[in-house]
C-alpha cells in the first residue's frame, strides 16, 4: 500500500444523522438553518464508523466508497474549512486509492503493463487530492504550514499536539504513496523530506496511535530515508516489532509491509513466505474492526505469494527451509 503502509482501513457512511441533518437543509431558506445543518452533516460526515471497516465483502466497499467520498467533497464546497471532513477525505482518498486502485494496478501488471500504468496514473491522482486535503487541513489549525514544510521547518511542528496526529499521519501517508508511484520525477523525490518531517512528528508525539500505524508506515520509510546512519533493515525492524507488539498481531498489514518492503530488498525468500503466511493466518472474523483491512491485504498477501518465483533469485541455497 509504497509499497505503502496505508493500514487498517476506516470509512464512513451515510447514518441516520445524515439524512436527518439534510431535510431541514433542502427544505430551509434561512442561511443560518443551513449553515447548521451543513455543520452536523459535515460533523456526521467526518465521524469514525465501523460500517465499512467491519464489512465482509471488499468487492462491494470498494463500490460505495466513491459515492461516499463525492458525498463529503459535495459538503466541503459549502463548508470547506471544516477540519473533520478535510481529515476524513484525506483519509478516505487514500485508503482507496491503495486498497482499490493500486492494489488493481498491481495485479493486472503482469497481463496487462499498459493498463496497469493507467491505473497506477489515477492512484497517483487520488493520493495527490488526499495529500492536498490533509494540508489545507494542517493549514486551517496551523496557518502557514504549508510555507514552513516547504522550507523543511521542523520547528514549526513542534506547536502541534497528540489531537493532530491523525491529520499528520494521514497526509504523509497520501503523499508518501504519491512520491512511491513517481519515482521517476525529480521533484517529487524532492519533497521526502516534506514527508519525514510529518511522519517523525507523529511518531514523537503518539507513537502507539492506530495500534501501530505509524511505526508500520515506517517500515517502509526507513528502506528508502537519506541521509541517516545505520542498516535501513535494521531500522525497518524496529519499526516492525513494535508495530507488532502495538497490533497484538491482529493486523495482517504488519506482516505484509514487512514481507514487502524489506524481505524482498534482502532477497530472504523462506522470512517472506513464513511472515506472508502469518498475515494468512489471521482469523478475519476474530477482530470486526480490522475485517475489511485484513481481507484486503490477506488477497494481496496470496498475490504476492504465487509472484514468489519472479520476486527471488532462487537458489539451492534461498530454497532450503
Amino acid at each position: 500500500m509504497e509499497s505503502s503502509s496505508v493500514r487498517p482501513l476506516r470509512f464512513w457512511s451515510v447514518q441516520k444523522t445524515v439524512l436527518g441533518a439534510l431535510v431541514p437543509l433542502l427544505l430551509s431558506s434561512c442561511v443560518s438553518v443551513k449553515k447548521a445543518a451543513l455543520n452536523q452533516v459535515a460533523d456526521a460526515l467526518a465521524g469514525s464508523g465501523t460500517t465499512f471497516a467491519s464489512d465482509d465483502d471488499p468487492e462491494l466497499i470498494k463500490q460505495a466508497v466513491p459515492f461516499s467520498l463525492k458525498l463529503m467533497e459535495s459538503i466541503l464546497a459549502e463548508n470547506p474549512r471544516h477540519v473533520g471532513l478535510l481529515t476524513a477525505l484525506c483519509s478516505g482518498f487514500t485508503q482507496y486509492g491503495y486498497a482499490f486502485v493500486q492494489e488493481e494496478a498491481d495485479e493486472m501488471e503482469s497481463r496487462d503493463y499498459a493498463a496497469a500504468e493507467v491505473q497506477r496514473t489515477r492512484a497517483k491522482k487520488l493520493f495527490l487530492r488526499a495529500r492536498n486535503y490533509g494540508l489545507s487541513a494542517l493549514e486551517v489549525t496551523h496557518p502557514g504550514l504549508r510555507s514552513a514544510l516547504a522550507s523543511s521547518s521542523r520547528e514549526a511542528l513542534r506547536k502541534m499536539t497528540k489531537s493532530d496526529v491523525p491529520l499528520l499521519y494521514w497526509t504523509a501517508a497520501s503523499w508518501g504513496s504519491a512520491v512511491s508511484l513517481g519515482k521517476n520525477d525529480p521533484g517529487a523525490i524532492g519533497e521526502l523530506p516534506q514527508i519525514e518531517l510529518l511522519i517523525d512528528r507523529a511518531l514523537e508525539l503518539d507513537e502507539s496511535w492506530n495500534e501501530g500505524a505509524i511505526h508500520e508506515f515506517l517500515i517502509t520509510y526507513e528502506m528508502t530515508r537519506q541521509g541517516t546512519s545505520g542498516d535501513p533493515a535494521e531500522r525497518a525492524s524496529r519499526h516492525f516489532d513494535r508495530a507488532l507488539a502495538l497490533s497484538q498481531g491482529h493486523r495482517a498489514s504488519v506482516y505484509v509491509t514487512f514481507a514487502e518492503a524489506v524481505c524482498i530488498d534482502k532477497q530472504q525468500p523462506a522470512k517472506f513466505e513464513q511472515l506472508l503466511q502469518q498475515a494468512l493466518a489471521i482469523n478475519a472474523d476474530a477482530y470486526p474492526l480490522m475485517r475489511l483491512s485484513n481481507l484486503v491485504m490477506q488477497q494481496r498477501a496470496r498475490w504476492l505469494l504465487a509472484r514468489k518465483g519472479d520476486l527471488f533469485i532462487m537458489s539451492p541455497a534461498t530454497t532450503t527451509p
